[in-house]
């Protein structure tokens, strides 16, 4: 165990001496300096256990010396003793204001020096050790903190690409219907997206904003057990194929129910319900009102107005205007009538995705998920 180190400052040699020789015997290390200046330096350059400083020396006063070491943040914690011929109580205040930590008078009494350096190198013991494992601590800490974020990191990664997935099962499906029906890969571009503008003015989160956006392109999934001569059928429906057209919703439901993924079952609520109206009088279970899920609620708005001005093997598509007073008119009947407002207040932001997403050489599709990921040309 390395023995304690104590710095003795003083002008007179014979005390210096003294006092060298007796800690010495004590077994303790000494350093020892004749003046302010030189014990300023030891004490920086070796850091000792304890210093006994003298008051009065020429050029820096003891009290001098023991201001900078108490200003130096690499010194402060050094007890110092102020070995003073002073015995006014100006002279001790003096010295406390200084931040001397204990007082011997000279003449020094040799057994009460012994004690009074042996109580302060314990209470330096203890500091030391306190701040070593405040030290310690705070390297686990930093250390622990650097394991966490490495783990927050890698849970970050793992779910954008649980994500990136996700929307990998989004191409894919929305692909099946595009396959067979050449409108839909256009048509679930633009109401992914007037979805997810509703949802943010509605004053959802971005979280649920996201979730939309990305269940909306699975609302219509479940065509893909309709079959072709009803789904591609030129004219209207008949009363029959009209039935086995709606099973679409349930089909679609069927398909995505029982995942964890959050904005799969966002998507499985919305292939259910966005045919259900507002009066209900809508399919497939004639829900009313706020009994039907908001999400729904606003992509059948959004579903609506996209229908009618895309074509479709039955009719030509309406102008932007046609279909925003459709939307206007359905309002309390066919329509939530707050989202069909803010909808209806939308108009310049609407026909701005509309263009946005106009054909220009890409697949719809590959389109829609790059603006999902946020990758960009």
């Amino acid at each position: 165990m390395k023995r304690p180190l104590i710095l003795c400052v003083d002008d007179d040699p014979t005390i210096l001496e003294l006092l060298g020789d007796y800690l010495e015997a004590l077994g303790y290390g000494v350093l020892k300096a004749d003046n302010g200046e030189e014990g300023l330096l030891l004490a920086r350059e070796h850091l000792p256990d304890l210093i006994l400083l003298d008051v009065m020396m020429p050029g820096l006063s003891g009290f001098e010396v023991c201001r900078e070491l108490k200003r130096d943040p690499a010194t402060r914690d050094i007890p110092v003793v102020m070995v003073t011929a002073l015995g006014e109580i100006e002279d001790r205040i003096q010295a406390l204001e200084a931040g001397a930590d204990d007082f011997l008078t000279k003449p020094v009494a040799l057994p009460e020096l012994k004690a009074r350096v042996k109580s302060l190198l314990e209470v330096k013991a203890y500091r030391d050790h306190l701040k070593q494992h405040k030290e310690a601590l705070e390297k686990e800490v930093a250390l622990k903190t650097r394991e966490l974020q490495k783990t927050l990191e890698a849970l970050r990664r793992a779910h954008q690409r649980i994500k990136e997935l996700s929307l990998e099962v989004i191409l894919r499906l929305s692909r099946a219907a595009e396959y067979r029906d050449e409108h839909t890969g256009e048509h679930i571009q633009h109401m992914a997206h007037y979805s997810a503008l509703l949802a943010r003015k509605l004053g959802l989160n971005e979280e649920a904003v996201e979730s939309i956006l990305y269940a909306a392109p699975l609302h219509d999934i479940g065509k893909i057990g309709i079959p072709d001569q009803i789904l591609l059928k030129p004219g209207p429906l008949d009363e029959r194929e009209w039935e086995i057209m709606k099973k679409h919703t349930e089909i679609g439901a069927e398909i995505l129910r029982g995942t964890k993924t959050g904005f799969v079952k966002v998507g499985e609520i919305v292939a259910l319900y966005h045919h259900e109206r507002w009066d209900g009088k809508g399919y497939p279970r004639g829900l009313k009102g706020t009994e039907i899920p908001l999400a729904a609620r606003i992509v059948a708005v959004a579903d609506v107005f996209d229908a009618l001005t895309s074509h479709r093997p039955y009719r030509k598509a309406l102008s932007p205007e046609e279909a925003f007073r459709i939307i206007e008119e359905g309002l309390g009947t066919q329509f939530d009538p707050r989202v069909g407002e803010v909808f209806l207040e939308s108009r310049e932001e609407i026909l701005r995705i509309k263009e946005t997403f106009r054909e220009h050489g890409e697949s719809k599709l590959y389109q829609l998920l790059k603006s999902l990921r946020g990758d960009k040309d």
